[in-house]
C-alpha cells in the first residue's frame, strides 16, 4: 500500500505544479496585454497615492499583480505549517485559502468604488431581470462573472460543506446582494441591479464547475475514511467467530 502511494505522489505534485506554473503564465500573459494602462498607475502606487491607483481599476490590476509573490508565499508558509501538524492535503487547504482572499478581494473593491456622484445621488435600484445585460456589454458581463469567480472555485475546495453546485450558486448570490446592499446604502452613485447577483452567481457556479474533480474527493473524504474502519470491524467479528 505504501509503495502504490509513493508511486501516486510525484504525478499529482507534478500536476500541482503544471497548473501553478500555467495560472502565472497567465497571469503575466494577461499583464502584458495590458502593460499600457497598468505602468500609467504604476507610478502614482508606488508612491501611495489615493487618487489614480486604489480608486482606478488600473491600479486596482496592478496592486493586484504586485501581491501575487505575495500570495505565493503565503501559501507556502501556510502549507509547511500544516504539513509540520501532520493535516491531510496541506498544499490545497492552503491555495485554496489565499485563492479565495486574492481572487475575491480586488473585484470587490472595484465594485465598491464610488462614481462621480457619491453621496450626492440617491441609491438606485434595479429589480427587473435581464434588462440591465443589455446594456452591461460583453465587457461588464465578463468582469460579473468574475466577481466571485475566485470564492467559487476555491471555496469548495477547502469547505466540504460548500462542494455542491447549488451551495455555490447560493454562496455568490447572497455574497453579491451583499454587495449591492452596501452600494444602495452608502450611496456610491452605483445601480444596485438583480441582473449582476444573476451574473456574479453564475460565475461562481461555472468556476466550481471547473474546480470540481477536485472538490469532489473533499466532499468523500470523511466517508472513505470510514469505510476502512468498518471493514476492520468486521474482519474483526469474524475472526473472533471463527475462534
Amino acid at each position: 500500500m505504501s509503495h502504490h502511494i509513493s508511486l501516486s505522489a510525484p504525478p499529482r505534485r507534478t500536476r500541482a505544479v503544471v497548473w501553478t506554473g500555467l495560472a502565472v503564465l497567465g497571469v503575466l500573459g494577461a499583464a502584458f496585454v495590458v502593460r499600457r494602462p497598468l505602468m500609467m498607475s504604476a507610478p502614482r502606487c508606488v508612491a501611495g497615492r489615493w487618487h489614480g491607483c486604489w480608486d482606478t481599476f488600473n491600479g486596482v490590476v496592478f496592486l493586484t499583480l504586485v501581491a501575487l509573490p505575495l500570495a505565493g508565499l503565503v501559501v507556502c508558509v501556510l502549507a509547511r505549517r500544516r504539513r509540520g501538524a501532520g493535516v491531510a492535503a496541506p498544499w490545497r487547504a492552503s491555495v485554496a485559502e489565499v485563492g479565495m482572499v486574492y481572487g475575491t478581494v480586488p473585484f470587490v473593491w472595484m465594485t465598491m468604488m464610488p462614481g462621480a456622484g457619491a453621496g450626492v445621488v440617491p441609491g438606485r435600484v434595479s429589480l427587473v431581470p435581464v434588462r440591465d445585460l443589455v446594456t452591461m456589454g460583453p465587457l461588464g458581463i465578463v468582469g460579473n462573472l468574475l466577481v466571485f469567480a475566485a470564492l467559487g472555485f476555491f471555496a469548495p475546495m477547502r469547505c466540504a460543506a460548500l462542494a455542491s453546485v447549488p451551495r455555490v450558486l447560493a454562496l455568490g448570490a447572497v455574497c453579491s446582494v451583499l454587495v449591492e446592499t452596501a452600494q444602495y446604502v452608502l450611496r456610491l452613485d452605483r445601480v444596485s441591479s438583480v441582473d449582476d447577483v444573476l451574473v456574479n452567481a453564475a460565475g461562481a457556479g461555472l468556476a466550481a464547475l471547473m474546480s470540481r474533480r477536485w472538490w469532489r474527493t473533499t466532499a468523500g473524504a470523511p466517508s472513505d475514511q470510514g469505510r476502512p474502519a468498518q471493514a476492520s470491524a468486521v474482519d474483526t467479528s469474524a475472526i473472533r467467530r471463527g475462534a
